[in-house]
């Protein structure tokens, strides 16, 4: 292990005061390997370069890893810095989170003096008071606390031998004006336990305290908290029940030197330990929102009312669904908010029309009233809406485009979007008017302001101005009243979008985004995406990420990553793939040839080739076998067939051909049937070859269940070789990946949280909580854990194994809690769909052994929403649908009409619409009241009730 020693941090070559041994000094256990690192920004400190930063030393001290070194440094010395976990050649392993540490040396010192600094880790649960949700809303109103003294600065003197200067240092994000912060303890410095004679600490800025005393060496070790209260502004003493003393144990500090030199210690507290802060909210997607103002859907400035009826119901979150442009097709797939045609533009559908001019001509008024009517439908017309929408807008843009495109404002947003916007509206002019192989060469020519569609490409400029100007003011409403707003990250991007035309090394292209087999479908998911290039993204610390987050932190102060899952390992297709099969994931270690050899596996043609049998083609296909086998299959042996269009890699060629036969009226049966069909055959192997290298193989997901597995007798005991292939396939899919796909994680995901100050969600999909628990349960949940990521928990879909329905009230902190979610049934249809799980629930978690409702009436319905407002999760967030359960006369319509995504559908319709307004919401005191009372009763947060009233829409 390498050991720099005691450096010299000297600005200048000869220093002209002497200097200050500055000693590090953190308690932190690491494993086998690993070394902790600090990297300032200071010379000596490696200013900024890891690799040249400070490599502590180990020293057990009781029970405790102790982690120090030293460096001298001059009086007036400042820097910022943070502590790493590295391996022997100084790779970053781990990081701290939060904010940067700030490092002030007083030019009161005078040299010689020995200042300690006694830090502790800043774990990712730290960090989140400085997330932008917390900080920026929930706690904005902490930036009201003056400054009460310069950070770092010591106002006693280390001049006695027998006495030590010690600075308390303790971070209370959560403190507003009026608030006093104390350090009580066993020393007469810190009052001996009596509040009135306690150190008070004074604000230093960045929601960090501190105070300096010099404490007799005699009262070591000392034990102390750290308390706030609201201070009587006439006589400096608490109020009646305003103390706040921290949660937990007792701290202590303890002198560990005997120096003769002068001796200071800074004494970083860490958080303010107090109770978590815990907050409801309500989940809608864009499209779902219904209002008296919008034209057939939910539109940006919806937003403000919804923000309304969140704070007077209690609720401090509102959960949105993707809101980027998905209209890649211009058809009604393009519903599905999960396929961006861009990462950055906003989905026009979005676009408040009526908001584009303050002084809009009669007849577009009246265009836009009739619009109003034809498509307030009980669900969302996308293409209608789409069409009608831009067809206004485009009446609007030529009326005024002059003095919106000349405007300071918009000239601003041009400027700093420009990277994307550009080909962003190059791509829509393409799409809409040639429909041809999109070829980003001529990107500069075609949007120049000599281009003769330049007028056409402004108009995509201008819409993407109106709905950024309309988000951003739903946005800052929602901030200044105390509310969240959340949006959602999708895995993937659609294969013809804006990004993989202008980015295409950072995507593979021939490869195709998906799920295993599950729960929803036993053939697994293929979601077309193309997988992410990451080695390539890599090479600049992941940029196309970096900026993508960021520009989403412009609206939203908390995000849910979509599908976490692929940022350990992606579940990775063909491009042609038809479901998601026959795939493997991405990263892994597959199983080499030469490693099957030595288990015996030697017959690979066998093995990854369709098996084929005359009777499977019998079972299949009936009568109509041998015309199959005829176009498609040749004979080998007697009953056996192979593939004549030579298997998986070459579907494309027989979808073609049987769309020929089709054509031709020769196919007895329809031809999406026989084209599954069909497609079974290819799927009967047992191995994968990889595409890219062919000495490298992967075990087919459920092999047991294929004939070819079950077939195995070649010149071995078929039960031998079915057993190394299972315990292989065991391996591969539930141990050696398990490593490899951690270090992954801990490499991509920290590259995404730290591109933005959002608060993250990280949604393991409902599939995994089903089918692989067993496999990726620890590793994931540490990694979050690390990460600090905030985790969902669907009662119906435990990630216990042993039971049927979750236990909330054991959830752990770190996690939001709902009842339903996006991608399943909503509470009142899953409790009508099943009566014998109706009555196990019934049973089991409401404690009631009798014959249960058939249907979820409001008494049912908050028993469980009661369940998760009282679970110890951070948040607890219901689908909107789920709080008008609340009410019987919000449940008239069919509960499986409010269902808004069919995971088992991949041609799914998003277009679910609320059939109440948020207007007709706004006046239903009683619901408000309700969801109030639940939410507070259960000791989470709720907004006050006046706070920013003039806001108000």
């Amino acid at each position: 292990m390498m050991n720099l020693g005691s450096l010299s941090l000297t600005t200048t070559a000869k220093s002209s005061k002497p200097m200050v041994s500055l000693n590090f000094w953190l308690p932190y256990f690491t494993h086998w390997g690993q070394s902790l690192l600090v990297c300032g920004s200071a010379p000596g400190l490696g200013s900024g370069n890891v690799k040249k930063g400070l490599l502590l030393k180990p020293s057990q001290q009781e029970d405790q890893l102790i982690w120090s070194g030293s460096v001298s440094v001059p009086p007036g010395f400042t820097c910022d810095y943070c502590y790493y976990v590295v391996d022997d050649l100084k790779n970053v392993l781990r990081s701290e989170f939060g904010l940067k540490r700030k490092l002030v040396v007083p030019e009161t010192l005078t040299g010689g003096e020995s200042v300690q600094l006694r830090d502790l880790w800043q774990s990712g649960d730290q960090a989140l008071p400085f997330r932008s949700a917390f900080k920026d809303v929930i706690f904005r109103n902490t930036g009201d606390v003056e400054v009460g003294k310069p950070l770092g600065v010591f106002e006693n003197k280390s001049d006695q031998d027998d006495s030590v200067v010690v600075q308390f240092k303790i971070c209370c994000p959560d403190v507003g004006e009026g608030t006093s912060v104390y350090a009580l303890g066993t020393s007469g410095k810190l009052g001996k336990w009596k509040v009135e004679s306690g150190l008070r600490l004074s604000y230093v800025g960045d929601s960090m305290w501190e105070a300096d005393c010099l404490i007799p060496k005699a009262d070591f070790p000392i034990k102390y908290p750290f308390l706030c209260f609201l201070t009587n502004i006439y006589c400096k003493v608490p109020k009646d029940g305003s103390i706040g003393l921290e949660s937990g144990g007792n701290r202590e500090l303890t002198l560990h030197s005997s120096r003769n030199k002068q001796e200071y210690i800074v004494m970083s507290g860490g958080l303010f330990r107090e109770m978590p802060w815990r907050g409801a909210g309500v989940a809608v997607p864009m499209f779902s929102v219904r209002s008296e103002d919008d034209v057939g859907v939910g539109e940006f400035l919806d937003l403000k009312l919804l923000v309304d009826w969140s704070v007077d119901s209690g609720l401090h979150l509102v959960q949105l669904l993707p809101v980027n442009d998905t209209s890649v097709h211009k058809m009604w797939w393009d519903s599905y908010p999960y396929s961006s045609l861009s990462v950055f533009a906003l989905h026009p559908l979005y676009l408040r029309v009526q908001a584009l001019s303050q002084s809009l001509p009669a007849d577009i008024k009246e265009e836009i009233e009739k619009a109003k009517k034809q498509l307030d439908k009980n669900d969302v017309d996308y293409e209608a809406t789409m069409e009608t929408k831009l067809s206004i807008a485009k009446k609007i843009f030529d009326l005024e485009k002059d003095q919106t495109l000349n405007s300071s404002s918009f000239q601003k947003f041009f400027s700093e979007n420009e990277g994307w916007l550009k080909p962003y509206a190059a791509f829509c002019f393409l799409r809409d008017f040639l429909r041809l192989q999109i070829i980003a060469s001529g990107l500069e020519k075609l949007t120049s302001k000599d281009s003769l569609h330049y007028n056409t490409v402004c108009f995509h400029y201008y819409i993407q101005y109106h709905l950024h100007v309309q988000l951003s003011e739903a946005s800052e409403y929602a901030r200044k009243r105390g509310v969240v707003l959340k949006g959602d990250l999708p895995i993937g991007v659609d294969r013809n979008s804006v990004d993989t035309w202008v980015n295409r090394n950072l995507f593979r292209m021939n490869t195709s985004t998906g799920a295993p087999p599950d729960y929803f479908d036993k053939n697994g998911q293929n979601w077309g995406f193309p997988t992410y290039n990451w080695e390539e993204m890599s090479k600049d610390n992941y940029a196309w990420w970096r900026a993508r987050l960021t520009q989403m932190g412009n609206y939203f102060t908390a995000y849910r990553i979509d599908h976490i899952l692929g940022f350990f390992r992606i579940w990775e297709l063909p491009a042609h793939a038809m479901t998601g099969l026959v795939g493997k994931f991405r990263p892994s270690i597959p199983l080499s040839q030469e490693e099957l050899e030595k288990e015996g596996i030697w017959d690979f043609d066998r093995l990854s080739k369709p098996y084929v049998q005359k009777k499977f083609l019998e079972e299949k296909f009936g009568d109509f076998w041998p015309f199959i086998a005829s176009n498609f299959l040749n004979e080998t042996q007697k009953d056996m067939y192979e593939v004549v269009q030579g298997g998986l890699q070459h579907r494309e060629k027989i979808a073609a051909k049987l769309k020929s036969l089709a054509a031709k009226s020769l196919l007895l049966e329809n031809e999406d049937k026989v084209r599954r069909d069909v497609f079974d055959i290819l799927r009967n192997v047992v191995l994968i070859k990889d595409p890219e290298d062919a000495r490298k193989f992967y075990p087919r997901f459920n092999i047991e269940d294929t004939s070819s597995f079950q077939d195995l007798d070649d010149h071995r005991s078929l039960l031998i070789q079915q057993n190394v292939l299972k315990r292989l396939y065991y391996d591969y899919y539930f141990h050696r990946q398990e490593d490899l796909w951690s270090k992954n994680a801990l490499k991509t995901l920290p590259a995404l949280l730290n591109s933005s100050n959002m608060l993250a969600c990280g949604r393991i999909s409902v599939s995994f909580q089903l089918a692989y628990i067993l496999m990726l349960k620890s590793l994931v949940t540490q990694v979050m854990k690390e990460l600090a990521l905030v985790g969902l928990r669907i009662q119906r879909m435990p990630s216990e194994s042993d039971v049927e329905f979750g236990i909330p009230s054991n959830y752990d902190y770190m996690t939001v809690c709902a009842p339903s979610c996006h991608d399943c049934s909503t509470l009142r249809a899953w409790w009508e769909e099943d009566e014998e799980r109706r009555q196990r629930y019934f049973k089991e978690v409401i404690g009631l052994d009798e014959i249960p409702p058939s249907q979820c009436v409001p008494e049912i319905t908050h028993f469980i929403l009661r369940q998760h407002v009282e679970a110890p999760s951070m948040w607890a967030i219901f689908p909107l649908q789920d709080m008008l359960a609340l009410k019987e006369v919000y449940t008239a319509r069919p509960a499986k009409e409010e269902t808004i995504n069919d995971p088992t559908n991949p041609k799914h319709y998003w277009r679910y619409r609320v059939h109440v307004t948020l207007d007709s919401l706004m006046k239903d005191v009683d619901l408000k009241s309700t969801i109030k009372n639940l939410v507070s009763s259960s000791g989470r947060s709720v907004p006050a009730s006046g706070e920013d009233d003039n806001n108000k829409k």
